[in-house]
């Protein structure tokens, strides 16, 4: 016998927002990218900004889901081995996501959605496949085979192997949205995705809560205060799972094994004013391990992102520069990564 859990709300990350009486805000609640997506948007062109957004994000969703077989990804995981044309907005994507699949060693890599999809995490008939099975599908796990043709903005993947952008989409997708605010105060929550977009219209800072990530909890994990642009992404085990004979097992793939990584995170969460860059990461580190992340975030002071880990016993981890802007909710040990 399994369990399942599936969370779409309250999301990974929840908004703590307080109204402002002197500034119109506009907010609307949408499905897309097989997420609930909260938009709030302030201003007199408030309704404008999300109507625009909205367009925005079912337009990025028919190039970039996996499932829908009209979509851009569809039609390379169906190419057979041969070149397959794509939007200018899927190569750019594309070729962002294998840089960061370098940058991090492999710990980032698209081309796991095999894996995913295996284990049930597509379909939600969840199972555990057996050695032989994990051995197949990690011999084609390989971002490095994904072949970009820059000229034609053409696309090859090896037949067999297939590929998924939803480790970076929504990342991706949250920077667009705040450059269609055009300076105006915004916050758009993609599924735990969280963007702001300049700074809160009453002065003070946005507070964004971050969920508890153990399975089967809920609350807060604690606030962070931020002012300006900036992105909110966590990558939890608890997002998507199932329990098995007393196992847990998530949706987040080690490219080495074809199975969930077992790193000792339980979350991560990536604060930058890059969203992409932060997605990217979230679950890049998470398959690296607390020790790796924090070497990691050392030897990428470029990256200018801020990280809370939560390990599997409890403890959170923050980097030096969270010290004055979050502040747990709950009684556990944390500590702080040094450069």
């Amino acid at each position: 016998m399994h369990s399942v859990r599936f969370l779409f709300l309250p999301m990974v990350l929840s908004l703590l927002l307080s109204g402002c009486a002197q500034t119109r805000e506009t907010s609307s609640t949408i499905f897309a990218m097989n997420t609930v997506m909260e938009l709030t948007a302030y201003g007199d062109s408030g309704q404008q900004v999300l109507d625009q957004a909205t367009e925005r994000i079912y337009q990025l969703e028919h190039l970039l889901s996996v499932t829908d077989e009209n979509s851009d990804i569809s039609a390379i995981n169906h190419g057979e081995g041969a070149w397959v044309p794509v939007s200018q907005e899927t190569f750019q994507l594309l070729s962002l996501a294998l840089s960061y699949g370098r940058e991090t060693q492999g710990a980032l890599d698209i081309t796991a959605y095999s894996a995913v999809h295996a284990w049930g995490f597509t379909t939600g008939e969840y199972r555990v496949p057996g050695p032989e099975e994990l051995a197949e599908l990690a011999a084609r796990i390989d971002y490095t085979q994904v072949e970009l043709d820059p000229e034609g903005c053409r696309v090859r993947l090896p037949q067999g192997m297939q590929l998924d952008l939803g480790s970076i989409a929504k990342g991706w997708a949250s920077d667009l949205l705040a450059e269609l605010a055009g300076g105006e105060p915004a916050i758009f929550n993609l599924g735990g995705n969280v963007r702001t977009a300049g700074d809160k219209p009453d002065g003070s800072p946005w507070r964004i809560g971050i969920q508890t990530p153990e399975a089967g909890s809920s609350g807060y994990l604690g606030v962070l205060e931020l002012t300006g642009s900036q992105a909110v992404i966590t990558s939890g085990g608890y997002e998507r799972y199932f329990e098995e004979d007393g196992q847990t097992y998530w949706h987040i793939m080690d490219p080495d094994t074809a199975a969930p990584a077992r790193s000792g995170l339980t979350s991560v969460t990536v604060i930058g004013a890059d969203g992409t860059v932060c997605d990217a990461l979230s679950t890049a580190l998470f398959v690296m391990g607390p020790e790796e992340a924090a070497d990691f975030w050392r030897a990428h002071p470029e990256l200018g992102v801020e990280l809370i880990l939560v390990l599997e016993d409890g403890t959170v981890q923050i980097t030096q520069g969270l010290e004055e802007t979050f502040t747990l909710s709950q009684d556990r040990t944390m500590e702080v990564i040094a450069p």
